[in-house]
């Protein structure tokens, strides 16, 4: 009777150390794909900028001013700041 209870409680330990090695390995992975869903979600943001940074200098290059111009400048200062970080 005392191997049996020996045995069982071995096989619930292991149980639960491979639980928690899994638990751990699924944390890794899903760390890994945030990270690179982060790397993709800035890319289309810098795209994005450049995109309202080239219609904006195109509005300028029209005669817009004013609020257009202030707009050029915190959006190039902005990429000016992210590229030295």
């Amino acid at each position: 009777m005392e191997i049996i209870t020996t045995v069982a409680g071995v096989i619930t330990a292991l149980g639960v150390i491979f639980g928690v090695l899994f638990a751990v390995y699924k944390w890794y992975l899903k760390q890994e794909k945030q990270d690179k869903d982060i790397k993709s979600i800035k890319e289309e943001q810098f795209l994005l900028t450049q995109g309202v940074l080239a219609c904006l200098k195109g509005l300028q290059e029209q005669g817009c001013d004013g609020p257009v111009t202030s707009a050029i400048k915190q959006l190039e200062t902005h990429i000016n700041k992210q590229a030295h970080k």
